[in-house]
């Protein structure tokens, strides 16, 4: 065989790489047309913003799918034989490489040799195209296509408050239906989960399962389209190959390493939502996971069987999975076998990983073998099981011979003293319908609530503690704050009176300990913030106002209510334990507090504020809060985050102390203070 291979053939497939043959077909570049829609942008030229940014989304896709397309083409067409030589391997190569270049001249035209910039590539991963678009069709005054477009970028860019706050605003619009906030990138397979969730929580499994299992056909599909984009130009970090310093099997060898690595982060780009940096946990396994229980539901227990054991591919032993299969085979009488698809592909999975442990050697970097999937999020707990929700739910098939269900977890406690003497529970967790939180009256006295709002008009400054915007959550407010140290440091130049500087650190301290102790915790609870801060409507901006002053949100996670997820990344503060604000008045319109479930609609519970009067919860997405809008006068509070985790401690807080305990032994006011203000929030 090798001999049919002569010198003059191998060359002639060499020219194919080399020369393209002409085509007639044109497709624009993508980053071109970009450039033109931002220019007509900003020369208020909306019609054609949306002509040239649609163009360039059209574009962007047809490029990324002509790719996919031809190297899986190209692939079918030249597969690699089980019998290798020296001439045979790059004989196919150079024959795929001269089909790809063809198959994309032939649909691009010249964009096939056109290079995208990277910053380009970033807005057009970021979605920056459509924050362009839904101002240019709001201008245009077609608010169906502005409402999708807006909830497309918000999609990948759930930090961005205008975007929040222009989604309300396009609800309240006359011909704007729920129908037409639809995310125009939507990924199928992610599509296809989240609705079968949906499905499966509220009972129709049936209709869950016939989703469960398109979503898996197309992840595969994706998941072959992610590989196929792998094969393009890698990025080699401390590497020139254009020099030629390395041998040819050096080079290859180097190559194929940074492909199989980018092949290998599939699994986690497929798990990963838009604008996240995390998967979702466990995403693959956990289709089966739901169907082998949606199955169970409908009395079909050979495919509930298949399902269970294609999970315990992926988590070998697992304890709860293996006993439900037990108790399938035993209603059965017989085994069965898990699916065959999904036992390829994660055969492929592991030979990638061998691969790319030979490939790290060679390259003298380093990879740690794993298991991936745990890596991906995976709860590690044996008494899991599927949920949409909050990942805890409970199962009993009707034999009740086996128990395939998960366990609750542990319940948090709560209950604890209340430390000092005319500190008043007024509502705990069960009263406020939700867990992890309580409300409390009488924490600081009428007096301490005066000398702190007047701290509060002396100390304040707009925006402080917001990376210097005055109105950080809604433009119908104006927002001042102000941290322990600044106030301190204001005693001590003599511009407010020491004793009230002193006030706010003892009052936040007292606050912490009854936080501490009303939730029983068995380690110290340690200030990760202290903020002094007041909220004031601003006069003549309250008229058909539909915003609220701080929107709904969890303090250590990102909440992602269409999923029905927190996603604890950042930017979140995700070593934040437990939150509270205290309450300096109630003289003002509006500034209710409320809590939600994690739809960020549904209101549970909401608290009025006054004097004294304190709402503490745990951080995570167990308790989504907000803040109704300030329609008349200043509402003020103190607001504290906590953490267990002692190497979160507030940097000024720690100042602080030092400052405290110099200021209680009389001996270090005289050499001045290194005040560090902190930019947190």
């Amino acid at each position: 065989m090798d001999g049919n291979f002569s010198p003059a053939a191998i060359f002639s497939v060499v020219l194919l790489t080399v020369v393209l043959s002409p085509s007639t077909a044109f497709l624009e570049p993508y980053d071109l047309l970009y450039d033109n829609a931002v220019q007509a942008f900003y020369n208020s030229d909306y019609s054609n913003v949306v002509r040239f940014m649609e163009g360039a989304l059209s574009s962007y896709r047809e490029v990324r799918q002509t790719k996919v397309r031809c190297r899986l083409r190209c692939q079918d067409q030249h597969p690699f034989d089980a019998t290798f030589s020296d001439l045979r391997f790059p004989d196919v190569v150079l024959r795929r490489a001269a089909c790809m270049n063809t198959c994309i001249e032939e649909k691009l035209g010249s964009q096939s040799l056109h290079k995208v910039s990277e910053d380009v590539v970033q807005d057009f991963h970021r979605r920056i195209p459509y924050n362009y678009l839904q101002l240019a069709y709001k201008k245009l005054k077609q608010p169906d296509k502005a409402a999708a477009a807006a909830h497309t970028y918000f999609q990948a860019n759930p930090e961005h408050v205008e975007m929040s706050q222009n989604l309300e605003q396009y609800k309240d619009l006359k011909g704007v239906e729920e129908d037409h906030f639809v995310d125009r990138e939507a990924r199928p397979h992610q599509r296809s989960f989240a609705g079968a969730v949906s499905l499966y929580d509220k009972g129709f499994h049936e209709e869950a399962i016939a989703l469960f299992e398109q979503a898996l056909v197309e992840y595969y599909k994706a998941d072959s389209e992610c590989r196929a984009l792998c094969q393009w130009p890698q990025r080699f970090e401390g590497h020139d190959y254009l020099r030629y310093r390395y041998s040819l099997y050096e080079l290859i060898s180097d190559h194929f390493t940074q492909v199989l690595h980018c092949e290998h982060e599939c699994v986690r780009d497929l798990a990963t939502r838009p604008g996240r940096l995390s998967p979702m946990e466990n995403y693959l396994p956990l289709h089966y996971d739901y169907l082998q229980f949606a199955y169970f539901h409908v009395d079909r227990l050979e495919e509930a069987l298949q399902c269970a054991l294609t999970y315990l591919l992926f988590h070998e032993g697992e304890e709860s999975m293996t006993d439900n299969m037990d108790y399938y085979r035993e209603e059965l009488g017989h085994d069965g076998k898990p699916r065959e698809n999904a036992a390829w592909y994660l055969r492929r999975h592991k030979q990638e990983l061998e691969l790319l442990l030979i490939g790290s050697e060679t390259m003298g970097v380093e990879f740690t073998e794993g298991n991936y999937w745990s890596s991906t999020g995976r709860r590690e707990d044996s008494n899991r099981i599927p949920s949409g929700t909050d990942g805890w739910m409970e199962y009993v098939p009707i034999s009740e011979k086996k128990n395939i269900s998960a366990l609750a977890p542990q319940q948090l406690k709560e209950g604890g003293p209340l430390l000092f003497d005319k500190v008043q529970l007024v509502q705990n967790s069960a009263a406020l319908n939700g867990t992890q939180r309580v409300l409390l009256d009488h924490v600081i006295s009428e007096v301490e609530c005066s000398d702190l709002r007047d701290l509060a008009h002396a100390v304040t400054k707009a925006g402080d503690g917001y990376r210097g915007r005055m109105s950080p959550h809604t433009p119908n407010e104006k927002f001042e704050g102000a941290t322990v140290l600044k106030t301190l440091q204001y005693g001590y130049e003599g511009r407010v009176p020491m004793r009230s500087a002193r006030m706010f650190y003892d009052i936040s301290e007292r606050a912490r300990q009854i936080i501490e102790s009303y939730f029983l915790l068995n380690s110290t609870l340690h200030f990760s913030y202290t903020h002094l801060v007041c909220r004031t409507a601003i006069t003549g901006q309250q008229d058909h106002r539909n915003d609220l002053s701080h929107p709904i949100h969890a303090d250590n996670c990102l909440l992602d209510p269409e999923a029905n997820e927190c996603w604890k990344e950042p930017p979140a503060y995700t070593y934040r334990d437990y939150s509270a604000l205290l309450y300096l008045n109630g003289d003002f319109e509006g500034g209710e507090f409320i809590f939600t479930e994690m739809d960020a609609k549904t209101v549970t519970a909401s608290v009025k504020p006054k004097c004294g009067r304190m709402v503490g919860f745990s951080s995570g997405g167990e308790n989504p809060h907000g803040v109704k809008a300030v329609t008349s006068g200043q509402r003020c509070a103190v607001a504290l985050w906590f953490t267990l985790d002692p190497l979160f401690r507030e940097l000024e807080r720690l100042q602080a102390d030092e400052v405290i305990q110099a200021l209680d032994t009389q001996s270090v006011w005289d050499q001045g203070l290194n005040i560090n203000p902190k930019d947190e929030l």
